[in-house]
This record gives C-alpha cells, structure tokens and sequence, in this order.
C-alpha cells in the first residue's frame, strides 16, 4: 500500500494515522502523541514514517505540515542526536528538554478552561441580572402589603382603591352623621368614640381585604407620601388619587342616601371643619401632625419585611383611630384629603377646604 493513502483516525483516542499500517491506536503513551494536522494528534510512529518518506501532500490541506512535522520530531529526538544534527555542543549535565507536545497540548487545554471558566460566569451574571429585572418589573411600586403594582395591575389596583375608599369613608362618615343626628342604634345615641372606632375599624378591613391589591393607600397622603419616598411610582400616583376621591364622592352620596336631606342640610355629611375658635393655620398643623401618625405606621409594618404581615391591618387601623381621636375635636379628625374633600364636594360646602 502506498503511503500517504487512505489515512484513518482513532475516533477514542482522536489520533490521525497517516499510515495505514499503524496498528498502535489507543495503546501509545501520552509523551509519544504529537499535535497534528486539522484539530487531531498525529502519533510518533506515523510522523517518524511521514519524515523518513519526505513530503507526499498535505491530507488536511496544511501548507505548512511538512517543516511543523519536522520541528516536531526535532523536539522528540534526544539532545545528543540534536546536537549532532545542528552541530551544537552536547552537554550530558544540562536538564534534557521537555517535549514541545506537552506545552502544545496543555497550553490549549488551559485557555479552553478559562475560556469556558469567563462563559460561565457571564452566563451566571446575564441570569441573575434577568431574574433581577424580572422581580423588579414583577414587583413594580408601592408593594405595601406585598401588593405588585405595575401597568399590567393598575386598573385592578385603581378599582381596588375606589372600592377601599368608598368603604372606609362611608363606613366612617355614616357613623359621624349619625352621632351628629343624635340618632340611637339599639341603644343611646352614638357619640364620638364610636365614629373614631368606626373610622379605625374600617381601615382595618379595608388593608386586609385590598392590601394585597393595590395596597390599601386609600388616603392621598399616603400615596404621596410613598412616591415622595421613592416606594411608588410618580406616574402612578394621579390614579391613585382620581380614584380615591372618586370613591370618596360615592360614599358621601351613600350616606345621604342612608340618612335622607338631614345628612346634608344639617350634617353636612360629616365633612370635616375646624370646631369654633379654631384657626385655619392650628386645624392645618394638627391635621399635619396627625397624618404624620398615619403614614409613619403605615411605612412601618407595610413595607418592611421583618414587620409581621399579621399586624399590619390592625396597626394601620389602630393609627388612624388614634388620630382622630386626637384630632376629632378640633379639626374633625380628617387625617385623609379624600375623606374631607367627598363629602365637602357633595354637600356644597368648601369652608377651610
């Protein structure tokens, strides 16, 4: 058979034979496997075979494999058979060189390893900046409660705010019409006590039926409170508060429903107004003071994660009863621009508004 044809490679240990003889295969030790033409390794005996014949072709379409093979074999030879060949002096006592195929194939094996080491990395940190960006965009603003407020839930979290408002304000503002109207409820007449209860406990059920939603701000200063804070989106925030004094209409409405003309005429559907000998400027500061109460707590327990999520319904309500009980009779205890700008809208009456 003449050499140079039909050459064949060791698919196990990746070794191209350019003679169709070699029978060594996957039984050569590592120091006699030499890099080879293509992406594959040429074993000793093939290029020992290949260099005695001289040049008969490039199988792989390597101009340069003739004087590679050469300088390859070079780096096999002993020294002393080197330096006979270049003519060079021989020294017994030098360190024998080590064979070029060990640099030539660690070195390549070494960059791979790092090569692949930096994509794996890069691929670990492009995952976790998308998983980031995914919670964030999940996440939104606002988050009281746990609520995801984005624009895929704004409408729902619009809704939910109406809905909340009406009920604290008309839970609220029923209560107060009908302690002003002295009217009795299986019993005496309510009295101030029950309307900031009342007020208290609707908050309270309102965070823990919509807090999940929207987060039950149902009260403009605690939107504002929050985008001023960087917890809720700016661009957000007129929805929010169209909402929540839409509400707030709705309820004063229900209420004069409830209570008939009296609720209007006389109550005022219990809009809130600085109590006789009460200036604009103090009602203005202790209304300040008290909403300050109300949105501390609410940032408290509903957007820090170590708060219990258990409380934070009952604190939030138990805030807003505090303050109007502080409030209440001086400035009527609005704590909630909502809550005072309804009924005042629906009873005609902007007095100190």
């Amino acid at each position: 058979m003449v050499f140079g044809e039909d050459p064949w490679h060791s698919v196990n240990s990746d070794i191209y034979h350019d003679n169709p003889n070699c029978q060594t295969g996957s039984s050569i030790v590592p120091e006699n496997l030499r890099q080879g033409t293509g992406s594959g390794r040429l074993c000793e005996e093939c290029a020992r075979l290949s260099q005695a014949a001289g040049p008969v072709g490039d199988i792989t379409g390597d101009p340069q494999r003739g004087r590679r093979e050469e300088r390859e074999e070079d780096s096999l030879r002993p020294e002393a058979a080197r330096s006979q060949r270049t003519g060079a002096p021989y020294d017994s006592l030098a360190k024998p060189r080590e064979p070029r195929v060990r640099r030539a194939a660690a070195e390549p094996r070494v960059e791979r390893a790092s090569s692949q080491d930096a994509t794996r990395q890069a691929a670990r940190r492009g995952a976790r900046e998308a998983l980031e960006e995914k919670e964030q965009e999940q996440q939104g603003g606002g988050g009281l409660y746990g609520s995801q407020i984005d624009a895929s839930h704004l409408v729902g979290a619009a809704i939910a705010e109406l809905v909340g408002t009406f009920i604290l304000v008309f839970g609220g503002t029923a209560v107060a019409v009908a302690a002003i109207l002295s009217r009795p409820t299986a019993g005496p007449a309510y009295d101030s006590l029950a309307v900031a209860l009342a007020f208290g406990l609707a908050l309270a059920a309102v965070v823990a039926a919509i807090g999940h939603v929207s987060g039950a701000h149902v009260n403009p200063a605690v939107t504002l409170g929050m985008a001023a804070a960087g917890k809720f989106p700016w661009n957000y925030t007129p929805v929010y508060i169209a909402a929540q004094l839409l509400g707030a209409v709705l309820a004063a409405l229900a209420t004069w429903l409830t209570f008939g003309g009296a609720a209007r005429s006389e109550a005022k559907l219990a809009a809130t107004y600085p109590a006789q000998g009460v200036g604009d400027l103090q009602a203005f500061l202790i209304e300040i003071l008290i909403t300050f109460i109300l949105v501390f707590v609410v940032m408290a327990v509903a957007t820090v994660e170590r708060a219990p999520a258990a409380m934070a319904a009952i604190a939030v309500g138990f805030a807003l009863a505090v303050g109007v009980f502080i409030a209440g009779p001086v400035t009527g205890g609005s704590v909630n621009p909502a809550r005072s700008l309804g009924p005042m809208l629906v009873a005609g009456d902007l007095t100190s508004v």
